[in-house]
């Protein structure tokens, strides 16, 4: 969700897709913020395929004037499978260049900003068919050409295909990047430092954007030569001794500071500290960031908050999360819930309806009293300002 892949008339990728972590169309974000926030919905982000079109208008003219097609990664894809370029809502939704109430682009509000408007692939429903399987890739995957290919979904819209997550409901998903959200059967209103997409059929969720979970922590791995072991053991090791506080940002921040320039790092270490601190600081810092993002969308108390994705298996970072939180985390064993998602569409599009199994809750995550108390939480807020590296932009 949210890259950008130019094509030309051959169907060729012009050089590498620019992905959602890239910040470099920051300093485009400004027409962006001119339009009625009712009429975009979502705040304006670098990463976004918006600002990042006219990033490439203005910084590599040649590339931008040789493209047919703007798609995402995963149109990208079929149109090389299939030889047809379309697009579908749930990721339109998340360019900044979508009609939320005409359910298409925006082509006057594209216009507007200086860009093509016919780039923008035709949208399809993401339960439909996209074109059939060429005889060339056909035979690079060992399948018969002419199998139907689903348009498909972005990856969060079809893990809440794949969860059966019911409007009104919330989950957290961790992964590379982190996601509190909330399902909804209509049009949610627009709110600062949030977003709202479509989701795979006709609904609609907001969205509390973390830049970086797993990304960051497989950072700090890596940069302490620790195996994922070791580095969990490290961090259970010294638990809530006086640690150091960590700041996540590695690549900015979307929820709720909306700062592209935001940078990561550790503060207030001494010569105590070691790799296990560190460690340990470093799933904390997600965890405090991870709250401060639920934390924007004012979920009621009593609404259960469901925890998926592949990033939070293990027991001792749910637990570190609900403690963070302040809330019960209800776990739902929904493992591979894109996958089912998109499997989900792909037997939309032969005509054949089929929804996954709603997963089971098999735990529920209390958090402990105090174990992060709110002197922690204000710890970690003041701490922002060291990392903000520019003005938080407003939604």
């Amino acid at each position: 969700m949210h890259g950008v892949v130019l094509v030309d008339t051959e169907e060729q990728a012009l050089g590498r897709a620019v992905l959602w972590s890239d910040t470099r169309s920051a300093a485009h974000l400004d027409p962006f913020r001119a339009v009625d926030p009712e009429r975009r919905r979502n705040p304006p982000v670098a990463g976004f395929a918006g600002p990042t079109l006219l990033w490439l208008r203005n910084h590599e003219p040649e590339r931008y004037a040789a493209a047919r097609r703007a798609l995402q990664p995963k149109d990208w894809l079929r149109l090389h499978l299939t030889g047809e370029a379309a697009g579908d809502p749930s990721d339109a939704s998340g360019t900044l260049l979508y009609d939320f109430a005409a359910g298409d682009w925006n082509g006057e509000l594209a216009e507007t900003l200086g860009l093509r408007p016919s780039l923008l692939p035709p949208l399809r429903p993401s339960g439909r068919a996209g074109g059939r399987l060429r005889p060339g890739p056909a035979a690079d995957l060992g399948l018969p050409a002419g199998l139907e290919v689903a348009v498909g979904a972005a990856d969060t819209a079809a893990a809440l295909l794949g969860s059966g997550l019911r409007p009104g409901e919330a989950q957290l998903t961790v992964g590379t990047g982190a996601q509190v959200l909330v399902a909804s059967a209509t049009l949610p209103p627009a709110r600062p430092a949030l977003n709202v997409f479509r989701d795979a059929q006709s609904g609609f969720y907001t969205l509390a954007a973390v830049q970086n979970a797993g990304n960051v922590l497989e950072w700090v791995r890596r940069t302490l030569r620790l195996s994922w072991p070791e580095m969990y053991a490290g961090a259970q090791e010294v638990g809530h001794t006086p640690s150091p506080l960590f700041l996540p940002y590695l690549s900015g921040d979307r929820t709720p500071h909306l700062n592209p320039h935001a940078r990561a790092g550790w503060l207030r270490l001494d010569a105590s500290h070691d790799h296990r601190h560190l460690a340990h600081a470093a799933f904390e810092g997600v965890a405090l960031s991870v709250a401060q993002a639920a934390a924007a969308l004012e979920l009621p108390g009593d609404l259960p908050l469901r925890l998926a994705g592949g990033g939070s298996v293990d027991p001792w970072w749910r637990q570190l999360l609900a403690d963070a939180l302040g809330r019960p985390l209800h776990i739902s064993e929904a493992s591979g819930a894109s996958l089912l998602g998109a499997a989900a569409l792909a037997w939309q599009a032969v005509g054949e309806p089929w929804e996954p199994e709603r997963p089971d809750i098999t735990g529920v995550v209390q958090p402990r009293s105090g174990r992060i108390p709110a002197t922690r939480h204000a710890e970690f807020r003041a701490a922002y300002g060291a990392a903000r590296g520019g003005e938080d932009v407003q939604g």
